[in-house]
C-alpha cells in the first residue's frame, strides 16, 4: 500500500488552490517539472510534514519560461538566486522554482526526469523527483540551522533495496566521501537494517578511503565544507586561506552568485520561517 503524499485537510485552502493551479498551469504550457519536498518525502518514507511552500523542480533550460509562466497568471515571480532558485507568490502563499541546489552541485537534468516515479499530489498526477536525486542534493545539506541528515536516513530505510546504488555513487561522483558519512551513519541508527546497504558498495567505498589515505596530499589547499554549509566554513576561505571548492569545476556557482548566497544568510527567508527554509532542495 502507497504511504499517502499528504493530509489535505491540513493544508489551507488558499494554499491549495494556488498548488493545483500552478500544477495545472505548467501541465497546460507543457512545460516539464517534478514535484519534490515534503511530497515527495511523503512518498518515498511515508513521513508526512505539513510545509508553507510547494517545491517544482525544473531543468535550468526551462525555469524562465515557468517563472514567466506564472507571472502572465499574474503572479508575483523572480529568480531569487541565479544559481538554483525561483519562486512565485500568490498571496500568503509562495512555491519554489528549483533547478539546481544552494552549493551548485545537484543541478537538475534529464536523467532527474528519466527516472522520476509517478505519483499523485494534491488529486493531480504527476512526477516525483527520483529517490537518488533526492539522496544526493539533501545529503549534502548539512547547515548549522539545517541538517537533512535524517531525511537521508529515512529515505535510505525505505528506499535501499530499490536504490540504482551504481547511479547513486556517479551522482555523488568525488563528494562520495559524503555518501560514505550518510551509509555509515544509517548502519549506526539502524543496527538491525544494515544489510540493507549492500556489501559491494561499502567495500568499494571504504577501499576507496584507505587507498586516498594511503596516497600523499597535493593540490592546492582547499576547504570542501562550503559545499556543505554556505555558512559555517566562511572561516576557512576568508581568513585560512583555503580556496573555496564552490569556485572549482565541483560546483556551477561563480564569485557573484558565492557573494550573492553569503549575503542572503539570514534574510532571505520569509517572515514566521525558520532560517534555511527556501533551501528545501527535494
Amino acid at each position: 500500500m502507497q504511504p499517502a503524499l499528504h493530509d489535505p485537510t491540513q493544508l489551507d485552502p488558499e494554499a491549495r488552490a494556488f498548488y493545483v493551479e500552478a500544477m495545472d498551469l505548467l501541465a497546460a504550457e507543457k512545460l516539464p517539472f517534478l514535484v519534490g519536498g515534503a511530497y515527495a518525502l511523503a512518498r518515498y518514507t511515508g513521513i508526512v510534514r505539513h510545509t508553507k511552500d510547494f517545491d517544482v523542480f525544473v531543468r535550468p533550460v526551462d525555469c524562465e519560461a515557468v517563472l514567466q509562466a506564472f507571472a502572465n497568471r499574474g503572479w508575483r515571480s523572480e529568480r531569487t538566486f541565479p544559481h538554483w532558485l525561483g519562486k512565485a507568490y500568490h498571496g500568503e502563499n509562495f512555491l519554489d522554482v528549483i533547478f539546481s541546489s544552494g552549493n551548485g552541485i545537484a543541478e537538475v537534468d534529464d536523467g532527474w526526469f528519466e527516472h522520476a516515479v509517478a505519483g499523485t499530489v494534491l488529486d493531480r498526477a504527476v512526477l516525483l523527483c527520483p529517490a537518488e536525486e533526492i539522496l544526493w542534493s539533501k545529503g549534502l545539506i548539512m547547515e548549522r540551522e539545517r541538517y537533512d541528515g535524517a531525511d537521508v536516513v529515512h529515505l535510505l530505510r525505505a528506499c535501499a533495496p530499490k536504490l540504482d546504488w551504481r547511479r547513486l555513487l556517479q551522482r555523488f561522483g568525488p563528494n562520495w566521501r559524503v555518501l560514505l558519512s550518510h551509509l555509515i551513519l544509517f548502519g549506526y541508527i539502524y543496527p538491525t537494517e544494515r544489510s540493507l546497504v549492500p556489501h559491494d558498495v561499502l567495500q568499494e567505498m571504504l577501499a576507496r578511503l584507505l587507498q586516498e589515505q594511503k596516497a600523499p596530499p597535493g593540490g592546492e589547499k582547499m576547504c570542501q565544507g562550503t559545499l556543505l554549509s554556505r555558512e559555517q566554513y566562511l572561516v576557512d576561505v576568508n581568513e585560512w586561506g583555503y580556496r573555496d571548492a564552490r569556485l572549482t569545476p565541483r560546483s556551477t556557482m561563480n564569485e557573484g552568485d558565492v557573494a550573492q548566497w553569503t549575503a542572503a544568510i539570514g534574510t532571505d527567508m520569509p517572515p514566521g520561517e525558520p532560517v534555511a527554509a527556501t533551501e528545501r532542495e527535494a
